[in-house]
């Protein structure tokens, strides 16, 4: 503690190193050597909003901080997805889609499994709330079939798409059910999104430190916007590099959205595997699956906005195999979550499931 305080507020990595990534972000085109500097602030912005994201969860206490983190991520996210539509044209008219399922995959299976498998590993059985956990898990499949699925099997417009009517009753119902779940989260039924006291707690100085002061939150506040906003500005200038890469492979176009994914979801993975090795893997939860929700509830209404002036086809519905995984990944997740309980196996399976995601991305 001696140490924290005398250490410089103005010399911290974790405000030199977001302020510099933004410095370096939403640059396009770039040579070899800078879209190496770019993933090298990319990485230390990636660390130093997790850090960030912990201070003002410790103030604010869950499940308030894992939202905190999912809905800050997610709004930019949503912020990326509709700049690169609005730049690329007829060819990213499926990225939204892409990036949004690569969301719900990546969260649902490679969070929850890698928490999964931490928290057994630390204490043989990961425990969590069976109520909290089953009601976020209703809600991202909910908004993935309303959203994703039906828009492959209507038939107002041609093509796996939604026609207006339809897109605005999705947009509507989305951020009706995102702000239901908050409201129960965070008001109804807190403590269903509380950590389980297993009475093997790490015991830790993090775990018994006193919150941080307000004017330190907000500080920590400001700093992870920051930070987010250079992740994703840092997404977007190495976003060209990863296309031309991905077509000089003759890769997809379907596994930029995937990269993108991977990418602004960084942060919560690592808060999420953080949270579990303290035997927190409600918060991992909370992170995981909130992320899904506020991906599909903020994403899906943004998008219908935005294509008031986006030219060019909106693609939603998903094709044959994604929809496949997707079925997988909700009796997977609802066998996981009914018990309240899980072992090495259920993290390893939900690891298996985004493998084969993300083998199936590179090679349909």
């Amino acid at each position: 503690m001696s140490t924290t305080a005398r250490r410089s507020p103005l010399t911290d990595w974790t405000v030199v190193v977001p302020v510099v990534a933004l410095v370096f972000s939403w640059g396009r085109d770039l040579p070899g050597f800078a879209v190496a500097l770019v993933a090298l602030c990319l990485a230390g912005a990636v660390l130093a909003a997790v850090h960030h994201a912990e201070v003002v969860a410790h103030r604010v206490g869950e499940p308030f901080g894992s939202l905190v983190l999912a809905v800050a991520v997610t709004v930019i996210e949503v912020a990326l997805i509709v700049t690169l539509m609005a730049d690329g044209g007829d060819k990213t008219a499926s990225l939204a889609r892409d990036t949004v399922f690569a969301a719900v995959m990546i969260t649902c299976n490679g969070i929850v499994g890698l928490s999964l498998l931490v928290g057994a590993l630390r204490n043989r059985i990961a425990v969590f709330n069976p109520e909290g956990s089953g009601a976020a898990l209703a809600t991202v499949a909910t908004l993935a079939t309303l959203s994703l699925v039906l828009p492959t099997f209507t038939t107002s417009k041609p093509g796996p798409e939604f026609s207006t009517a339809q897109l605005t009753f999705a947009a509507v119902a989305s951020l009706a059910l995102y702000g239901l779940f908050v409201a129960v989260q965070t008001v109804r039924h807190r403590s269903y999104f509380l950590p389980v006291d297993t009475g093997q707690g790490s015991g830790g100085s993090e775990d018994q430190a006193e919150p941080p002061t307000a004017r330190a939150a907000l500080i920590s506040l400001g700093l992870l916007l920051i930070a987010l906003v250079a992740v994703v500005g840092d997404a977007k200038a190495v976003s060209p590099t990863i296309e031309r890469a991905v077509a000089a492979a003759g890769l997809p176009q379907a596994v930029v959205g995937v990269i993108i994914a991977l990418l602004v979801l960084l942060p919560e993975t690592l808060a999420a595997v953080r949270a579990a090795r303290r035997d927190r893997v409600q918060t991992s939860l909370n992170l995981a699956y909130g992320s899904a929700i506020a991906s599909i509830g903020l994403t899906i209404p943004a998008i219908a906005l935005a294509s008031i002036w986006l030219s060019g086809p909106l693609l939603l519905g998903l094709g044959p195999i994604h929809m496949v995984l997707l079925a997988l990944t909700v009796v997977v997740s609802a066998l996981t979550i009914v018990p309240g309980r899980a072992t090495l196996l259920q993290g390893g399976v939900h690891i298996v499931v985004l493998a084969a995601y993300l083998f199936l991305a590179v090679s349909p």
